[in-house]
């Protein structure tokens, strides 16, 4: 991996009181987002462009779309062209995807097996309430970069059996890609870039994350860091 593809960034979610910011953060929308949004990238659980306008309008530095975008597959060519590449981003959460089985009796007829519906491990992209949509993470992900969205982040609580998928989307998706835990606020990070090859990550707003937390982290990363915003 080159030199380029070693730098690591860290940023964090915020809390919409600590606002205005002056650096870039990541923000659930909200209705108590602060009035200035200049440094925010504001992701959308489930609103669609007219949610987005509002928000590019009060200086969202990007917007995510989330289930919008997954229920209407040219809302981010439409935010693309209205807004500009840079501005617009997608909200992928996750969880391992389900695998069925069924008993094949028509490929031999000597034979019957049981065949799985997914060949191998993957992440599918979760609704806005947390149901499975069935939909592959790592194709929906390839789509949506494809229509114009500059950056993706993937919101996903990953064991160790998790960190190959990870590692796999990082080099079919490179500096676009973001990730971040779901649910689990107290996550170990390190696994996630050390053999997850994450190297955009942003950090949970919790007290497990405090400052001294995020400075040894940030120790644990250099000479790869980047910047820690």
């Amino acid at each position: 991996m080159n030199e380029a593809a070693n730098k690591i960034t860290l940023q964090r979610w915020a809390r919409p009181a600590e606002g205005p910011f002056a650096e870039p953060v990541f923000l659930f929308d909200g209705e108590d987002l602060p009035g200035s949004l200049a440094n925010v990238s504001v992701v959308l659980r489930s609103a669609g462009l007219e949610r987005a306008h509002e928000l590019i309008a009060r200086g969202a530095e990007r917007v995510l779309a989330g289930e919008a975008a997954l229920l209407d597959g040219g809302l981010i060519e439409t935010m693309v062209r209205e807004f500009g590449a840079g501005r617009v981003g997608i909200w992928v959460p996750v969880q391992r995807l389900e695998v069925s089985w069924t008993l094949d009796i028509h490929s031999n007829a000597d034979f019957r097996c049981v065949t799985p519906s997914c060949a191998k491990p993957a992440w599918e992209v979760l609704k806005s309430d947390g149901g499975r949509s069935g939909t592959d993470a790592g194709w929906w992900l390839g789509q949506m970069l494809g229509r114009g969205a500059s950056l993706a982040l993937l919101g996903a609580d990953m064991s160790d059996g998790d960190l190959n998928l990870c590692a796999e989307l990082v080099e079919q998706f490179g500096a676009r890609l973001w990730l971040t835990p779901l649910e689990n606020q107290e996550a170990d990070l390190l696994p996630w870039v050390q053999f997850g090859q994450a190297r955009n990550l942003v950090i949970p707003d919790s007290e497990h994350y405090d400052e001294g937390a995020v400075l040894a982290l940030r120790q644990t990363l250099e000479p790869a860091m980047e910047e820690v915003a």
